[in-house]
């Protein structure tokens, strides 16, 4: 796992949301500012800053641009190397991800014994949407991570309550301090907080649930307090100019108002809200729509994840619950992903399933319980799937970013079923400048990029073909694929009177005209 991340680390080109995190966490590191990118909370960059301290950018003091131009100012316009300072940025999010295999390995070991741990830290570092994203410096597999730490302290709590009921308040802030994502966990961890108490508890009812009730509150409070921590860390004196910030009304505009985090908190909160009421394009199964479909997830994630994990994934769930010594740990791997699950089918962003990474934590975990089952061929089975989730994820290397399964075409077919953070996010610029090279040397080049890289710098010398009329086109077009899964007017035109030639890294196109 570790040499596909680091690989994918060196080679991708920065994806679309990389530079502003990037950017962020360099104006935290030197100027000690919360105001870029106010809609996600601190912590995450702060993680992505330990590796920009190492690089030590050049950033010009007063920058003023809004987040993407700081991104493509401090990566391309500042006389620093892109690649070196991605690669440091990526690192500590690449090392925060081989923690929480560690966390899905005890977790399932507490659970299941040695055999069942290996079966789940099998599917956790085979995963390709874990490997893809670990490798980025983006907020989704910390987030993610941070939540699977905080239900897995959780049910060690039920052996020793005063131990890890602060750490697990820790991790939940910790997550609620990255992505603002993980609100709707907030509740399920609370009362999985306050059940180790009750049961730990002797006395009357009533005592007994004062107890409960203090034991989630510790969790609560501890989680408020790494939030505002993570605040303070960059600016003590957290100066906030609200500029542009929506108003939100109802019920909405109420709960955003009693959240007990600082004010920068809350007005990234309020902006969220913002982003969701905007009509978003989706792309699936060749269907271009405005707007969101409840089942879009369910449907990315059965075409991006290995078969072998999906049947691994069902049989542990279905154990869990199915299984009287398991049951007790039922609430923790179910409730938790489902209500996230849940709260991301509602939102209106079908951009990927780099919202649902929390699945592959999870149902890892899962997994490794099919073994407590005796019965002689369940063992074998097992590492007939793993073995078979191992195939599928080492032919992909080093393209996982686009993977989808062998039922749907692997890889080279994902793009015509997903787009965006699924195939396409921006991040095989580079590769398309050594393939130019390699194959096209002296050709006329027209390109339409979807991402953050500036093509001109990676020696990228083409036109736009969106600025001329479709006859004067001739040559090579080269398509990012999520630009082509999107595309209408002018360049479906381009498109279908092209003929396809060659395909970099799963994730961009190139025609001949």
């Amino acid at each position: 796992m570790a040499v596909a991340m680091v690989t994918a680390a060196v080679r991708q080109t920065p994806t679309i949301d990389e530079p502003v995190y990037v950017g962020t966490a360099a104006v935290y590191l030197k100027e000690r500012s919360l105001r870029y990118n106010p809609e996600h909370p601190p912590l995450g960059k702060l993680v992505v800053a330990a590796g920009v301290a190492v690089a030590d950018p050049h950033l010009d003091p007063g920058f003023r641009g809004n987040q993407g131009e700081l991104g493509r100012h401090l990566l391309y316009e500042s006389g620093n190397d892109p690649g070196r300072l991605m690669l440091w940025a990526r690192l500590p999010v690449i090392a925060l991800t081989l923690l929480f295999g560690l966390v899905v390995f005890a977790f399932a070991r507490e659970l299941t014994g040695d055999a069942g741990a290996s079966v789940a830290l099998a599917l956790y570092s085979l995963s390709p949407d874990v490997i893809a994203h670990g490798s980025l410096a983006t907020l989704d597999v910390p987030a993610a991570g941070f939540v699977l730490t905080s239900v897995w302290l959780l049910w060690r709590a039920r052996l020793r309550p005063r131990l890890h009921l602060p750490l697990a308040g820790a991790a939940l802030g910790a997550a609620l301090a990255t992505k603002m994502s993980t609100l709707p966990v907030v509740p399920v961890l609370l009362a999985l907080a306050a059940v180790p108490v009750w049961c730990a508890s002797r006395g009357t009812p009533g005592r007994r649930l004062l107890r409960a009730l203090a034991g989630a509150s510790v969790v609560g409070l501890v989680a408020v307090a790494v939030v505002w921590a993570a605040c303070l860390v960059v600016d003590p004196r957290l100066r906030w100019d609200p500029q542009q910030v929506p108003v939100v009304h109802g019920l909405r505009g109420l709960a955003v108002e009693l959240l007990p985090f600082p004010e920068p908190y809350r007005d990234g909160v309020r902006i969220q809200f913002a982003l969701e009421n905007r009509p978003w394009e989706g792309f699936l199964f060749g269907r271009l729509y405005t707007g969101s479909l409840w089942y879009y997830l369910p449907a990315a994630l059965l075409v991006k994840t290995p078969l072998g994990a999906l049947a691994l994934w069902t049989a542990g769930a279905v154990v869990v619950v199915a299984v009287r010594r398991l049951r007790p740990a039922a609430p923790h791997l179910t409730v938790a992903p489902a209500v996230l699950l849940a709260a991301a089918m509602y939102g209106s962003r079908d951009f990927g399933t780099r919202y649902a990474l929390f699945l592959p934590m999870f149902l890892a975990v899962a997994a490794g319980c099919v073994l407590v089952l005796r019965w002689r061929w369940v063992a074998v089975v097992t590492a007939v799937l793993v073995a078979f989730v191992a195939a599928g994820s080492l032919r992909a290397y080093p393209y996982y970013l686009p993977y989808s399964n062998e039922a749907f075409g692997g890889p080279a077919k994902t793009r015509l079923r997903l787009h965006d953070s699924n195939v396409d996010w921006g991040q095989d610029l580079g590769r398309l400048a050594d393939r130019l090279r390699e194959r096209y040397r002296g050709e006329r080049i027209w390109l339409v990029y979807k991402g953050s890289g500036v093509p001109s710098y990676y020696g990228i010398r083409a036109a736009d073909p969106l600025r001329v009329p479709p006859g004067r086109v001739r040559g090579v077009l080269a398509v990012s694929d999520s630009a082509a899964a999107k595309a209408t007017g002018r360049l479906a035109e381009l498109i279908d009177s092209s003929r396809p030639v060659d395909d970099v890294g799963h994730s961009i196109t190139l025609y001949r005209r």
